[in-house]
C-alpha cells in the first residue's frame, strides 16, 4: 500500500481518480492548485504523484522546480494529449508515465500495479552495473567498449520512464536485446514483451497481425484474432524494421501513439491499449522519410529517445569477449570446453564483421563443430572477408559430386551414383531451388544425428532459419 497525491483542478475528476486509487488499497489526497500541492507534500511525501499540467496558478511542471520534491516519488503526468514536447519534458523530469485525459480506469489500474519506488529501481540498476563490472554482461548484452558503455547509460536513463525509444543500427548488432534490456529494467517487467518484425509480416496480413481482426472481416477470418497491441497490453511492444511498415498502417500506428486507442480490422469498436513502444531500424530513417517510405510525423513521434548501436568492428576487445561467451554457451549445450588460441583471437579481431554479432555467433558455432580438439585455431575462422569451406568426411563430401548430376542430363532419369550411401543425395538438373534446399537441409540434419546446432553451423545458417525450415518440412 502506498500514498498518492492527485493534483487536478477539476474537482469531479479528482474525486473519480481518488476513488479508483483508493479502491486499489492506497491512501490518497487531492490538491486543486500548485500551492495546495506544495503544502500537502510538505506534510507527507507521496509515493505516487498524479500531476495535471494545466492548473489555475501555473503549469504543473512548476511544481517540479525543486528536484527533491519527487526524488523518491513515482511521477505520472496527466494531459489532454501526449505530445512530443510533453514526452521530452517528462523524460527530463524522470516521469514514470503519463495518462491521457479522460483517464481510462484500466490504464490507471495497470499503472498502480507497476508502482515501484524510484529508490528500488536505482538499487536494481546498481546490481546490474555491478554484474557488468564483474562479467561484462549488461542484461543479455555483452561488452566493455566505450561505445557500448554509452548504450548502457542510455538504457539506464530511459528504462524507468514511459518514453518511446527508437533504436538504430546495422543488422545483427543486437537491437532486440537492447529493447529487452529496457523492458527488463522498467516497471513493466512483469508484463509481456512482444517483438514484431514489420518487414517479415505479409503485406496482406500485417494490419490484422498488429491490430487484430473480427470474425468474418475478410476471407479466411474464421475467428476473432487478438493483435500484438492487445497481447502486449500492460507491457512492451518492440517494432523491428519499422521503416518497412506500409504507409497506410503507419497512419494507424501514429493514431495509437497519440491517443492510446485502435480498432480491430472489421470492427467499429474502439479498443484501449496500455503499451510501451520501442521501435528499431537498420536503415537511415531520415533517408526513408525522404524517399517516402516513412511518414515524417511518425518518425518524430517514435524518435523521442534515440539509441544508436555501434557495429561490431568498432567495439575492439568486445569481439573476443562475445566469442568466448558463445563458446561457454556451446560448452553447456554440448558438454566439454573449447578455447580460442591467440592466433584465432587475432583473426577475429581483424575481420570486418559485416553481419555483426549475428555473424560472429555463426562463425563460433561453425568453428566449434570443425575443431577436433579443445583448441580452436585460425583454420576455421574468416580470412579476407570469407569463410573457409569445411572439409567434410568423404561420404558426405561425395553427396554433391558431379556424378550425381550426370544421370539427369539430356532428359535422362536421375540415377544414384555408384557406391552411393545414405550420406549422398541426388540433385537433378532443372530441379527447383526450393527442393534443392529442402534435400540439402534434411540430409545434413540426418547426417548430424538430428542435432540442430551442428546442422546450422555446418550449413552456415542461423538457428532461427533452420527451425523455420524444419517446421516447414514438418520435421
Amino acid at each position: 500500500m502506498g500514498h498518492a497525491l492527485i493534483v487536478e483542478d477539476d474537482e469531479d475528476s479528482a474525486k473519480m481518480i481518488a476513488a479508483l486509487v483508493a479502491r486499489e488499497g492506497h491512501t490518497v489526497m487531492c490538491a486543486h492548485a500548485i500551492a495546495a500541492a506544495r503544502r500537502l507534500i510538505a506534510m507527507q511525501r507521496p509515493d505516487l504523484l498524479l500531476l495535471d499540467l494545466h492548473l489555475p496558478d501555473g503549469n504543473g511542471f512548476d511544481l517540479l522546480d525543486d528536484p527533491e520534491i519527487v526524488k523518491d516519488t513515482m511521477l505520472v503526468l496527466m494531459t489532454g494529449q501526449a505530445s512530443l514536447e510533453t514526452s521530452i519534458r517528462a523524460l527530463r523530469l524522470g516521469a514514470a508515465d503519463y495518462l491521457v485525459k479522460p483517464i481510462n480506469p484500466q490504464h490507471l489500474k495497470g499503472l498502480l500495479k507497476r508502482l515501484i519506488p524510484p529508490s528500488q529501481l536505482r538499487a536494481e540498476l546498481d546490481e546490474v552495473q555491478e554484474l557488468w563490472r564483474e562479467t561484462g554482461r549488461f542484461g543479455h548484452l555483452i561488452g566493455r567498449s566505450q561505445p557500448m558503455q554509452r548504450v548502457y547509460r542510455q538504457i539506464s536513463r530511459v528504462a524507468g520512464t514511459a518514453v518511446t525509444v527508437f533504436i538504430h543500427g546495422e543488422s545483427g548488432t543486437g537491437k532486440e536485446l537492447v529493447a529487452r534490456a529496457v523492458h527488463d529494467l522498467s516497471r513493466r517487467r512483469d508484463q509481456p514483451f512482444l517483438a514484431v518484425n514489420c518487414g517479415a509480416l505479409s503485406p496482406h496480413l500485417v494490419e490484422s497481425e498488429i491490430f487484430g481482426h473480427e470474425r468474418g472481416s475478410f476471407t479466411g477470418a474464421e475467428r476473432q484474432h487478438q493483435g500484438f497491441f492487445e497481447r502486449a497490453h500492460g507491457g512492451t511492444l518492440f517494432l523491428d524494421e519499422v521503416t518497412e511498415m506500409p504507409p497506410e498502417l503507419q497512419v494507424k500506428l501514429l493514431r495509437v501513439l497519440e491517443s492510446g486507442t485502435f480498432m480491430r480490422v472489421g470492427s467499429t469498436q474502439v479498443q484501449q491499449t496500455d503499451v510501451r513502444i520501442i521501435a528499431a531500424t537498420n536503415r537511415d530513417a531520415a533517408e526513408a522519410v525522404a524517399r517516402g517510405k516513412m511518414r515524417e510525423d511518425l518518425l518524430y513521434r517514435l524518435n523521442v529517445f534515440p539509441i544508436g548501436l555501434p557495429p561490431l568492428r568498432e567495439r575492439g576487445d568486445d569481439i573476443a569477449l562475445i566469442a568466448t561467451s558463445f563458446l561457454q554457451d556451446l560448452g553447456r549445450q554440448e558438454g566439454g570446453t573449447k578455447r580460442l588460441t591467440p592466433a584465432a583471437l587475432a583473426r577475429l579481431a581483424a575481420h570486418r564483421w559485416p553481419g555483426n554479432v549475428r555473424e560472429l555467433r555463426n562463425v563460433v558455432q561453425r568453428a566449434w563443430v570443425m575443431a577436433s580438439g579443445n583448441e580452436i585455431d585460425e583454420e576455421w575462422l574468416p580470412a579476407g572477408g570469407s569463410l573457409p569451406e569445411p572439409e567434410l568426411e568423404p561420404a558426405l563430401g561425395q553427396a554433391f559430386a558431379p556424378a550425381a548430376l550426370n544421370g539427369h542430363r539430356n532428359g535422362a532419369e536421375a540415377v544414384t551414383p555408384p557406391g552411393a550411401g545414405e550420406d549422398q543425395i541426388v540433385i537433378e538438373v532443372g530441379m527447383q531451388l526450393a527442393e534443392v534446399e529442402r534435400r540439402v537441409i534434411l540430409a545434413t540434419y540426418e547426417r548430424c544425428g538430428r542435432h540442430k546446432e551442428r546442422t546450422a553451423a555446418l550449413l552456415g545458417i542461423s538457428m532461427k532459419t533452420l527451425y523455420n525450415r524444419l517446421k516447414e518440412y514438418q520435421q
